[in-house]
């Protein structure tokens, strides 16, 4: 088994089209990732992002991250002789910011006007991209086409898009990659995430059935990402699923991750047409597979704010406490008949 790897291109044709979208029906719920390639977005485009963010992170990035704390505790260990421990450091040996369009002037160093540039052609190209995997998500649910768009934004007419940003990571080598991790194992918390990596070192993988699987390098893929709340508007046809970037010891990792998310005030809910199909499917009361198997409801209804406010005081524990979370506040929320 391995991450899947969809070619775009045969959705052109009518013959493969009909196989390309089943295997991505298949990527988005049996894996919650998968690797894109011909997705439309140019490689130079591509090549040009990977140069100019590695180049500022040896200009502006590294010498900072060697002063950072983490960095400090092992210089620390090493100097007076000390034995790491064996257990696992509850840290991230990784540096990097975070892009809105309102932050391009923000960020210290400031970025070059190249890189700036470059980064909003790219922004706008992923932007594009985001809705067109939604929409094929979409046709393969039965979904009407734009409703995961709509849904992410909040809903029509109200003015408000989905929310957007953009991680730029690196991982630079780490004396002792078994000690701690890039990043440690979490899922996202939102929409669709859309992920530039690294074209020559590894280290993205994701866990299914009990089992870590690489996300192998693949010159001018994008990697796509399922989040929590794209799972509940999809009533679980989608998966979030756990994943991590393990550190290495001679080798520093680029990451330009992309998130399409919902807005802050979007309601987040299974989509009712989902709902109704799973009822017909698991009908019967005494069905132990559904939580509640009459209706086929089992994903709680909230706002995105509260979750991702949640989400940021427990990114890496379980997802079931946040879940309950949201449905204990909804129901405090909801007004009593």
């Amino acid at each position: 088994m391995a991450v899947p790897v969809i070619d775009m291109k045969k959705l052109q044709n009518g013959e493969e089209r009909e196989v390309t979208m089943a295997k991505i029906q298949n990527a988005c719920q049996e894996w919650g990732f998968f690797q894109l390639l011909n997705h439309g977005i140019p490689n130079a485009l591509l090549d040009r992002v990977k140069e100019l963010f590695k180049e500022y992170y040896k200009n502006s990035m590294d010498a900072e991250f060697q002063k950072s704390e983490i960095v400090g505790m092992f210089e620390s260990a090493a100097s007076q002789g000390k034995n790491f421990s064996t257990m696992k450091i509850d840290a991230d040996w990784e540096t990097g910011f975070f892009l809105q369009d309102e932050t391009y002037d923000t960020v210290s160093p400031p970025l070059p006007t190249n890189l700036k540039e470059t980064m909003k052609e790219f922004s706008e190209e992923v932007k594009r991209l985001a809705v067109r995997i939604l929409d094929i998500i979409c046709e393969n649910l039965g979904l009407e086409k734009g409703y995961l768009k709509v849904a992410l934004a909040g809903g029509n007419g109200n003015g408000n898009a989905p929310f957007f940003g953009i991680k730029m990571a690196h991982y630079p080598p780490c004396p002792k990659p078994g000690l701690v991790d890039g990043l440690r194992p979490h899922l996202d918390a939102g929409g669709v995430i859309l992920l530039l990596q690294d074209d020559e070192v590894g280290g993205l993988q994701v866990l299914k059935d009990g089992t870590w699987f690489d996300v192998e390098p693949i010159r001018h893929a994008m990697v796509i990402d399922i989040g929590d709340q794209l799972e509940v508007m999809t009533n679980g046809k989608c998966k979030s699923m756990w994943h991590r970037v393990l550190s290495k010891k001679d080798a520093n990792r680029m990451s330009v991750a992309a998130f399409y998310n919902p807005s802050t005030n979007a309601e987040v809910f299974p989509a009712p047409q989902l709902i109704m199909k799973a009822a017909e499917q698991n009908g019967n009361e005494n069905d132990v597979n559904n939580i509640n198997a009459k209706s086929g409801y089992s994903y709680p209804k909230f706002v995105s704010k509260d979750y991702m406010k949640v989400y940021g005081e427990q990114k890496f524990l379980e997802r079931e406490p946040r879940f309950e979370a949201m449905r204990t506040l909804y129901s405090l929320k909801k007004p009593s008949s």
